[in-house]
């Protein structure tokens, strides 16, 4: 009799980009008591799983919803289901749904999850050579702009065992020139989110050389003021001045939750600290690329374990639609007063979902951003 095999990555790794579902669904068949699969994938909003292998099968309900939310497998003894959550260093992709022939055992669904993992990690390594799978979750065309800030995003979550971290921007399909960066290395985070002048492709194109000069700062050991002035520099020399990034940029020590900060515009710091929400002051300098040679100075900032920071762009603290208050006065913090209980992940949604009932079904003269940042100080 024919052994099974350790793994299912070994096949993944030699399968085709496009072809990594089919994989799992045949390993799965021949070696486990399954009857059918499919994989979910989120939509573009997080609001929805859509199929991949039959894209007639109904999207995820409830239980699959709840597992996307939860991270964790899901049971549902009366149909021999089980669901599993795909996600890579924390960000979510989506659910493997797993009809059994009979009933799950602990051991069965231990095994399942560990194909699910091997399965994300994969997805998300295919998803440069493949547009498969982004054409699932995408339910509709997206302009230009909205292009560009999907392709330069470094992902929707991220987490380790100090932290756990989020970002959400809308309108997902239409965006401008807000966004958000982030990168892990050792006990360094750093985060960047930015409000880009203008609107259409050139917001996009703005935003684009900002996040890319201060990477490419990042990335040869520069700090973040550095980062500041070099994207600054790059912006300047390319707009003379016309056109400027509002920027907040936040280098935070995972190991003891000092941050410093550079405050180059508009968008807003609030800290959660035992069911009080507060706004952090900080020293608002020039946008970068308003003048040239502009130089920046940190501020800083003290985390305490179990804190939550978030940032929000203009479009989210400054939004009046109708001539109505800003949202930043009250609607705000009374959302992120919501979202105590919830992770990262879902704590970005309720936001902008509250800012969406905000809006009252007009339109959104600004896009809008979101980012949300657990410090756990200990392993998790």
């Amino acid at each position: 009799m024919t052994a099974r095999p350790d793994s299912v990555g070994s096949f993944l790794r030699a399968a085709p980009p496009d072809r990594l579902p089919e994989v799992v669904d045949r390993h799965l068949r021949a070696w486990f008591p399954v009857d059918s699969v499919e994989l979910l994938l989120s939509d573009l909003t997080m609001s929805a799983l859509w199929p991949v292998l039959d894209p007639e099968s109904p999207v995820g309900g409830p239980l699959e919803q709840r597992c996307f939310g939860s991270q964790q497998p899901v049971v549902d003894s009366g149909q021999n289901r089980v669901l599993l959550p795909l996600t890579t260093w924390g960000d979510r992709l989506g659910v493997l749904r797993v009809t059994l022939t009979g009933a799950a055992t602990n051991d069965l669904v231990t095994e399942l999850t560990t194909v699910a993992d091997e399965l994300a990690v994969a997805l998300r390594a295919a998803d440069r050579n493949t547009d498969r799978y982004r054409q699932v979750v995408r339910r509709q065309r997206l302009t230009m702009a909205a292009e560009l800030q999907w392709e330069l995003l470094p992902g929707r979550s991220l987490g380790g065992d100090r932290f756990r971290l989020a970002g959400q921007l809308e309108p997902a399909y239409a965006m401008y020139g807000d966004h958000y960066d982030w990168s892990v290395s050792d006990d360094r985070l750093t985060l960047t989110v930015l409000n880009g002048h203008g609107d259409g492709i050139e917001a996009a194109l703005l935003t684009t050389v900002a996040v890319n000069a201060m990477r490419n700062a990042r990335r040869s050991g520069a700090g973040i003021v550095e980062q500041a002035e070099l994207a600054s520099d790059a912006i300047y020399s390319r707009y003379g001045g016309s056109a400027h990034v509002a920027t907040l940029l936040f280098e935070i020590d995972l190991a003891d939750g000092t941050v410093e900060t550079v405050d180059a515009g508009s968008p807003r710091a609030l800290i959660a600290r035992d069911g009080d929400v507060r706004l952090v002051h900080l020293e608002q300098q020039l946008p970068l690329g308003m003048f040239g040679d502009s130089r920046y100075e940190t501020q800083k900032i003290q985390l305490e374990q179990g804190d939550r920071l978030l940032v929000v762009s203009d479009g989210v603290h400054a939004a009046a639609p109708g001539g109505r208050a800003p949202y930043g006065d009250s609607g705000l913090l009374s959302a992120l007063r919501r979202t105590r209980l919830q992770p990262p992940t879902e704590a970005v949604g309720t936001v902008m979902r509250a800012l969406r009932d905000y809006h009252a079904g007009a339109d959104q003269q600004d896009d809008a951003v979101i980012v949300c940042l657990d410090w756990l100080r200990r392993p998790a």
